[in-house]
């Protein structure tokens, strides 16, 4: 079985010019199909504050009111996006950029309202698995953005994380399937104070007992979620880590059943 990498690029990394040139220059060396999944929430919000437009967060979820969706729309796929593209472009690595509207990609519903309105926030449905193979097979790396559709023509914000976990699961049909997170830390962190302090194995009953200690960034739960999801549902491998871990395999974190 051929090898898939599922690559879901957040943080400050797509902020940082620098951060993000090298990553690309090192995801594009990847031998073997791949995909990119990104976010952008950090430019999002610089974009919504340069025009007076409020931003509210639950938890580390944004509100997405229709303001908001036409930034995420703008800044997610659009400027992100095609500079994403054009930069793998220039690494001869031929990359299409994608929203989960273009061709019917990512499938979801209007989160349903219950202790809080999230606004045009989309949870996925479907994934269109034959189009995914249909591009990887013409030697195209997708470059996928945080955004999906409902069947009533409505853009979604969706987490690019459950995105990624989504992807690579529907995908593990057919490749053996490495997922991974890079983002600006080197993994999960025992202590959020101490860089070094990085948790290299994760499974279910260390997972419970790190979350019962307190000793889990809440805002890193729902990550470790869906990378649990993900190794239940067919993923091969999944690893959290700084995008040096892609080129020189540095210290990150690995999860296993």
């Amino acid at each position: 079985m051929d090898k898939l990498f599922v690559v879901k690029i957040g943080g400050n990394i797509i902020e940082n010019s620098t951060k993000l040139e090298s990553f690309l220059q090192d995801f594009s060396e990847l031998k073997g199909f791949k995909i990119l999944i990104h976010g952008g929430g950090k430019k999002a919000t610089a974009m919504a504050n340069k025009l007076n437009i409020p931003v509210q967060m639950i938890e580390g979820r944004r509100i997405t009111d229709e303001d908001n969706l036409n930034i995420i729309t703008m800044m997610y796929g659009g400027e992100i996006n095609k500079n994403i593209v054009v930069k793998l472009q220039a690494l001869n690595c031929n990359a299409i950029g994608l929203s989960g509207a273009d061709g019917n990609l990512i499938s979801a519903v209007k989160r349903s309202v219950k202790d809080i309105d999230y606004g045009f926030v989309g949870d996925i449905t479907e994934i269109n698995l034959n189009l995914f193979l249909l591009l990887l097979e013409n030697a195209l790396t997708p470059v996928c953005c945080a955004i999906s559709h409902d069947k009533n023509g409505q853009l979604l914000n969706t987490n690019a994380d459950t995105i990624a976990s989504s992807i690579a699961k529907s995908l593990s049909s057919h490749f053996e399937v490495s997922l991974w997170y890079c983002f600006e830390k080197n993994g999960v962190l025992g202590s959020i104070s101490d860089e070094q302090s990085v948790i290299e194995l994760i499974n279910p009953e260390i997972y419970d007992d790190l979350k019962s200690k307190e000793m889990i960034n809440l805002g890193m739960i729902p990550k470790i979620d869906n990378c649990f999801d993900a190794l239940k549902n067919g993923v091969n491998m999944v690893k959290i880590g700084s995008p040096k871990m892609i080129k020189i395999n540095e210290v990150h974190t690995t999860l296993i059943l």
